[in-house]
């Protein structure tokens, strides 16, 4: 062993050891290895940085805003109050989650599979009261196994079949990986729906104070216009699309106040007075398509896009010329350009119409504007805004532009028009410039210190192929399964792929140790097909660590995961994958 080769062992070695340790956070802990090794030789200068220009930070970046673009838009709340409006059973929830996710990952990239259902674990989550984690990395573990059923599923058996080209003059075929990659599909899941709860419920590791702040009992208006999908429905059926989380207080029909009971017959143009948090009242507002405040927007007045139109959350402090004053009488929308969304009084239920409410000091409002007009308002008026956070009530949506962008991205990925970081790339781009996004919300999406992390190891990883250490492990597996009987080495070459991947990409993984797979087949006289099966489907389930493939990057973040959370469900897994996988290699691609 040189030096290099040692050096790098031993960087990757201690980095693992302070990831499992968890003291400091994953990107620095990224980004001190590499400067280490800089400074001791193994990665040049000129190839430092390489990592932000590679593709898997590419892809992760604009998966991340794709998935907030479709979580945004509410289509993934009319889809699941439509269609799954009684699934709340965590264990049903996660059920479908994997098994839609295992099915769509063997036809279109696992990471496109896997960044749709996102947004609909963030909906069951909060459907169940329970922490996203609890779908997340399940979730990611089953797109990997759903990759392993067909030839286009993952990289390393697209690369695979082109390996076997070159040693026997014919490839693998697009349903030859079918057989054992169902099965294994098919074990993994049911596993992943028992032992999921080997993973504790972590939450989200970048809440904020933004997001600290949780205010349920604002009431708000909302009128029923001609066309809403609610008018002659009960309105217990409309109340249901809160989710719990926000209720009527009263009707307000053509003058007389009637009681809000569940089983009243919604009409067209009536006044209804909602109490609850934002997030419920806008599922609301926007699945049963009401209009808040009159549907007075801002831009109709100035002309300024939609895209300038925002809402805050402001407290009215004591001495603000709005104490003992009515939106109605100030007139806000007329002479400032203002809407009163919702107003929120601690320890009372507002019961009078939106525009009628005497404001207090110490009143929690939502107030929506442009970013112009918003800020000299609220400075003039004595509001003092809370640490800014997403308000979506009154937003304007775009629900069928995000599904068209996504389902171009993965069509022309699937037929090889353009490669996966480009689509995803366009599709993250479009996704700003049809405003279903916002520009000023782009890089909340984006998870600044997951991209730094790949980043930085991008460069550190690959120090075990530029030093030589890569082949250095292939010439010790080659030696000890030599002596090992045909199932022993089958077990050997499939696990060590796994414990490669890591560390390099999985298409490198299948470059590296498919050569050492067939020549130790040759030398014992046996077919290589199985050994580069087992290749394959040990470089595409990397199921130990957040940094071997991009989908176990892309959940760490919105779940909360600590390094160390993979093993727990992954190891498991990789050992139910390596029991079902070499019996099943050798009854499906017999060795003689």
């Amino acid at each position: 062993m040189t030096a290099e080769q040692s050096l790098s062992f031993l960087v990757i070695g201690t980095m693992m050891a302070f990831f499992i340790w968890d003291r400091f956070r994953y990107d620095i802990v990224a980004c001190s290895a590499l400067m280490l090794s800089v400074a001791v030789g193994i990665v040049p200068f000129d190839h430092a940085f390489d990592g932000f220009s590679d593709d898997i930070v590419i892809i992760v970046g604009s998966a991340l805003i794709v998935s907030a673009g479709v979580a945004r838009s509410g289509v993934v709340d009319a889809a699941i109050q439509r269609f799954l409006p009684d699934l709340t059973s965590v264990r049903a929830q996660l059920a479908l989650l994997v098994v839609t996710v295992t099915v769509l990952s063997a036809f279109i990239k696992n990471i496109g599979a896997l960044a749709i259902m996102i947004p609909v674990a963030f909906q069951f989550a909060r459907r169940s009261n329970v922490q996203p984690s609890v779908f997340l990395m399940p979730m990611a573990f089953g797109s990997l196994i759903g990759g392993l059923m067909t030839q286009i599923g993952t990289s390393p058996n697209v690369v695979v079949s082109r390996m076997r080209q070159d040693l026997t003059g014919e490839s693998f075929t697009m349903f030859d990986f079918t057989p054992v990659g169902a099965s294994l599909a098919a074990v993994g899941a049911v596993f992943l729906l028992f032992a999921y709860r080997l993973v504790p419920e972590r939450k989200s590791q970048h809440v904020s104070v933004n997001q600290a702040i949780e205010i349920t009992d604002y009431t708000s208006e909302a009128i029923v216009p001609a066309g809403s999908p609610g008018i002659g429905k009960p309105l217990g059926n409309l109340v249901k699309l809160g989710d719990g989380g926000a209720v009527v207080i009263a009707i307000f029909r053509r003058g007389t106040h009637l009681a809000p009971l569940p089983d009243i017959k919604v009409e067209a143009d009536d006044i209804l007075l909602l109490e609850g948090g934002p997030a419920a009242l806008d599922r609301i507002v926007s699945q049963a398509k009401l209009r808040i405040s009159g549907d007075r927007s801002p831009a109709a007045s100035n002309g300024k896009a939609p895209a300038d139109i925002e809402a805050v959350e402001a407290v009215i402090a004591s001495g603000s010329p709005l104490v003992g004053m009515t939106a109605q009488r100030l007139a806000l929308f007329n002479n400032h350009n203002i809407n009163l969304l919702a107003v929120s009084r601690q320890g009372e239920r507002l019961k009078q119409r939106l525009g009628s409410i005497r404001l207090q000091a110490g009143d929690i409002v939502v107030l929506q504007g442009t970013r112009r007009d918003l800020p000299p308002f609220l400075q003039d008026f004595g509001c003092l805004p809370l640490a800014q956070r997403e308000i979506l009530l009154g937003t304007i949506r775009r629900a069928t532009v995000p599904l068209l962008v996504l389902a171009a991205a993965m069509g022309a990925t699937a037929i090889g028009v353009v490669p996966v970081p480009v689509a995803f790339f366009a599709a993250a781009l479009a996704m700003v410039v049809f405003r279903v996004i916002p520009l000023r919300d782009v890089y909340r999406a984006v998870d600044g210190p997951i991209l730094v992390m790949l980043a930085a190891l991008i460069p550190v990883s690959d120090t075990l192929r530029t030093t030589g250490g890569s082949d250095l492990i292939a010439g010790w597996l080659s030696g000890v399964a030599s002596g090992l009987p045909p199932a022993g080495a089958l077990a050997l070459i499939l696990i060590a792929a796994m414990a490669v991947t890591p560390f390099l990409n999985n298409a490198a993984t299948v470059l590296v140790m498919a050569p050492i797979a067939a020549s130790f087949a040759a030398a014992l006289e046996y077919r290589p097909d199985a050994f580069l099966m087992a290749v394959a489907i040990g470089a595409g389930s990397d199921f130990l660590t957040p940094i071997g493939h991009q989908c176990n990057t892309l959940v760490m973040g919105p779940g909360g995961y600590r390094f160390s959370d993979y093993p727990r469900l992954g190891l498991p897994l990789s050992i139910v994958i390596v029991l079902v996988a070499v019996p099943m290699l050798l009854w499906v691609w017999p060795l003689r």
